[in-house]
């Protein structure tokens, strides 16, 4: 899979694990913020998102993937939080360009499924 840019050239598809921690809320649940988040990547067609239990993988350009966690660290801003702490890694092969979430899970299934 190749990305499209706003320029209409292809780039290189970069993965990224984001978490968004909304501190000084007022109870220990964190649903209401994880859902806003999940509502905003609904809304933007930018990025390919997937939400796991411990935060959200997203899929796309580098400068797309960044410009919506930009947004995403903003939601809980947004909603009053005083104090937002963002964590994010992000992942781009050059030598692969076409690599995408998929194909990093497949690639250890097929290693263990080959495993005595």
């Amino acid at each position: 899979m190749r990305a499209q840019r706003a320029d209409g050239d292809t780039a290189a598809v970069a993965t990224a694990d984001l978490t968004v921690l909304a501190l000084g809320r007022s109870g220990a649940s964190a649903s209401e913020y994880i859902a806003a988040i999940q509502r905003r990547l609904r809304a933007q067609d930018r990025v390919r998102y997937r939400m796991h239990a411990m935060g959200t993988s997203l899929e796309g350009t580098t400068e797309d993937i960044l410009a919506v966690v930009a947004e995403l660290h903003a939601v809980p801003f947004e909603q009053g939080v005083p104090r937002v702490y963002t964590v994010l890694k992000l992942d781009e092969r050059r030598d692969r360009p076409d690599q995408t979430l998929d194909d990093k899970v497949r690639s250890v299934e097929d290693r263990l499924a080959g495993e005595p």
